[in-house]
């Protein structure tokens, strides 16, 4: 069995000692064959945040992968922001959305962050239409009978959670990725975990979303997801610091 830690939105500058201190040791003691992290990994992409974030992925020893999160571009330097918006990601940009390759499953990374937008909120989603290509590139070179999940930061279909995606292209680019076989996509931003099940031309394609780390909880206290990957399939289970039953998340969505 293969098995992923799935965590999101950390937050260095606000994140919450305690739960990023509770998943190292779990990290430590079981050992998950990857993490995936699907973004901000930092408050407002500042230097010293970046650092702290660096040191926290390189100690815990397995295999990582980091998506970028809307709070991981320059939030008070628009120059930076508008032409050298990952200057500041240098220091992890080996794990910056970098695909993973595990027994049985590939994992695929997709922008959805933007620089700039036609909206007053550029914390929402977009896929462009590079990044979208580019996502489903990688798909076709993945080898025949592996799991496909794609990783991103902002959800590609809302999740009925109490914060929203509003992610531009994000209905469509969900079609094109089930069509390419995808059959999952693990995301963060709402800061509360879901995994929902959409029916999509006769396939079956997850919508997986975890939690935070971070002092910035919504209705979940802090937690990730747990990904059992085996024998064709796969499980996902939430995981919180309260001490509460790991517990599945799965629900039924028909498109």
């Amino acid at each position: 069995m293969t098995r992923l830690f799935h965590v999101s939105d950390v937050h260095f500058g606000r994140e919450d000692a305690a739960a990023v201190a509770w998943f190292d040791a779990l990290v430590k003691a079981e050992k998950p064959d990857a993490v995936v992290m699907t973004g901000d990994l930092t408050m407002r992409a500042r230097r010293r945040e970046f650092a702290a974030g660096l040191a926290w992925l390189q100690g815990l020893g397995v295999p990582v992968t980091v998506e970028v999160g809307n709070h991981d571009l320059p939030y008070f330097n628009p120059i930076d922001r508008f032409f050298r918006p990952y200057r500041r990601m240098t220091a992890v940009e080996r794990m910056v959305e970098q695909p993973l390759d595990l027994p049985g499953i590939a994992i695929i990374p997709l922008v959805t962050t933007a620089r700039a937008q036609w909206r007053l909120n550029w914390s929402k989603g977009k896929v462009s239409r590079a990044a979208l290509e580019r996502a489903l590139s990688l798909i076709a070179a993945v080898p025949e009978g592996r799991l496909i999940f794609i990783a991103c930061h902002h959800p590609l279909a809302e999740p009925e959670t109490r914060m929203s995606a509003r992610t531009h292209n994000g209905a469509q680019a969900l079609v094109a990725l089930a069509r390419a076989g995808a059959d999952a996509v693990l995301t963060g931003h709402v800061h509360d975990p879901f995994d929902i099940a959409h029916e999509i031309e006769g396939r079956t394609v997850r919508m997986i979303g975890a939690g935070t780390l971070s002092e910035r909880v919504r209705i979940t206290p802090p937690s990730f997801n747990e990904i059992r990957i085996g024998d064709g399939g796969f499980d996902v289970v939430q995981r919180t610091m309260d001490l509460a039953p790991a517990t599945p998340l799965l629900r039924e969505r028909a498109e």
